[in-house]
């Protein structure tokens, strides 16, 4: 997450709108508010607006606030990390305490920490082992996997997977909704290895069932990566429509009857509607 901020920005706050928002007495109009933490918010509001740094006295001035108030809520916001001192005649900067908490904001929102445990909510259910995925430059990334509980299927390597996006569920998912200077971009980097007799190792082959997976919405690994593996997948999307990662379920090929296949795909493609309708609002 990235906050740009114009360095011509100057924040609104003069000494007499600072006199104007306190009272004469010094309290905030309205009591509803608590007047050291909104005191302390103006300072950092200030700040932001000032990113080769701000003195204090100037802190004082545009808020109104006597200096020796503006001196304490300084040093508390320094000592708490929100605000940092560069130099005398420079005077304070925002603090690394919030970029550690621009960091986290962005690491919640990313959609393998937001769906985790709606997908282990998923696998519960379904008493089979389930993955979300992500697309990272050209390689094929499980953030989240949580195995069947009674699974004893030898999963492949993370590592293995990562260029294997033509012979996974997630991968393909992926794959079908992406632009196709970029399909072949990724297939230029990660090639069409063979990883069993079912895996599609031509452009032309791979082309058709990716075809195949926007119309119907799913993609399937039909034993593609290992033998006796079957994994049933469909994609997440964002608020702006666009695909930012995809779900899969792994079950036994002895299990994987076309009744069985047909009610996972079912509930694997409702599952992806309600977690990218989880992202939407999670993004208003």
């Amino acid at each position: 997450m990235t906050i740009k901020i114009d360095r011509n920005l100057r924040i609104p706050v003069t000494a007499t709108q600072g006199a104007e928002k306190y009272g004469s007495a010094g309290q905030p109009k309205s009591g509803r508010t608590i007047q050291s933490v909104d005191r302390a918010l103006s300072l950092l509001e200030l700040a932001a607006g000032e990113l080769d740094g701000i003195t204090l006295s100037n802190l004082s001035e545009r808020t109104g606030l006597n200096a020796s108030t503006c001196h304490h809520l300084v040093m508390t916001l320094v000592s708490r990390g929100y605000l940092t001192h560069l130099s005398r005649s420079r005077g304070y900067a925002l603090g690394p305490k919030i970029r550690e908490l621009l960091e986290t904001l962005e690491h919640d929102s990313e959609p393998a920490e937001l769906l985790r445990e709606d997908l282990r909510r998923l696998g519960q259910h379904l008493g089979l082992g389930v993955q979300l995925a992500v697309l990272s430059e050209t390689s094929l990334l499980t953030k989240v996997s949580f195995p069947g509980p009674l699974t004893t299927m030898q999963e492949p390597s993370e590592v293995e997977k990562m260029t294997a996006l033509h012979a996974t569920a997630t991968g393909k998912a992926i794959l079908a909704w992406i632009p196709d200077t970029e399909l072949v971009r990724i297939i230029s980097a990660n090639g069409l290895k063979a990883y069993t007799p079912n895996t599609i190792t031509s452009l032309s082959g791979i082309v058709e069932e990716l075809r195949s997976v926007r119309r119907f919405k799913y993609a399937i690994d039909n034993e593609e990566l290992r033998e006796g593996v079957v994994c049933i997948g469909s994609a997440i999307r964002e608020g702006g429509g666009a695909v930012v990662a995809s779900i899969s379920v792994t079950l036994a090929a002895q299990e994987a009857t076309e009744d069985r296949r047909a009610d996972l795909t079912r509930q694997m493609i409702d599952a992806a509607n309600t977690f990218s309708n989880k992202l939407r609002n999670a993004q208003r």
